[in-house]
């Protein structure tokens, strides 16, 4: 089921600042010529991206799961001079359309991406991150979170997309693999005490969670 009701979403993005037409020409590309294009952040949450990027201004950026590069554009736009986004997807096809997207964006040099498994990139990336967006494999998650947590900076975000997954969250017995290992990642971090975190009911659920 989808908890967020589709007319209000339609509602708030009428009353919200528009999307850039290289990100709108990209949404379109994924809407037709993908067969998984909901996972594409969208209008909505990708203003809320860019907006988080613009007010904390990071040096160094980091995405896990790039898809077709449409929020790893939108985390480009408050990069300090010289901050790249490092995002790391595994799947070649989303690899080869994401680099055609940052080039349509005008954001290549901004973006640098990785080809891998996150866990295994993860470590060889020698930053202290300022911002960083989980929205890969949900069973992950946790292994994810904590490979990130000791490099994110005091005061550093970690967002992570997806967290109450089509709302099976809320039901009482689960099955689906993913489902259930998001609702392990929320309890995990319900007993994180080194991090503040809030969970948004946007889009499909966004964690923001702020080291302390």
């Amino acid at each position: 089921m989808e908890i967020i009701n589709p007319i209000a979403e339609l509602y708030a993005e009428r009353f919200s600042s528009s999307e850039d037409p290289a990100l709108s020409t990209i949404a379109e590309n994924t809407r037709a010529n993908h067969a998984h294009a909901h996972m594409l952040s969208g209008h909505l949450q990708g203003k809320f991206l860019q907006m988080i990027s613009e007010i904390m201004q990071p040096k160094y950026i980091l995405e896990i799961g790039t898809f077709t590069g449409y929020s790893a554009i939108c985390l480009t736009k408050g990069l300090q001079e010289g901050g790249k986004v490092h995002t790391i997807e595994l799947r070649e096809e989303e690899i080869n359309t994401a680099q055609k997207n940052f080039n349509i964006a005008g954001v290549e040099d901004k973006i640098i991406l990785h080809a891998g498994k996150a866990l295994d990139i993860i470590p060889t990336l020698d930053y202290e991150w300022d911002l960083v967006f989980i929205d890969a494999d949900k069973p992950g998650y946790i292994d994810y979170y904590k490979a990130i947590l000791p490099k994110l900076r005091k005061g550093g975000v970690i967002l992570a997309d997806n967290v109450l997954f089509h709302g099976l969250v809320l039901q009482d017995e689960l099955t689906n693999k993913s489902a259930i290992a998001i609702r392990e990642f929320n309890q995990f971090l319900r007993g994180d005490d080194s991090v503040d975190k809030l969970l948004l009911t946007i889009r499909d659920g966004l964690f923001f969670i702020r080291k302390k």
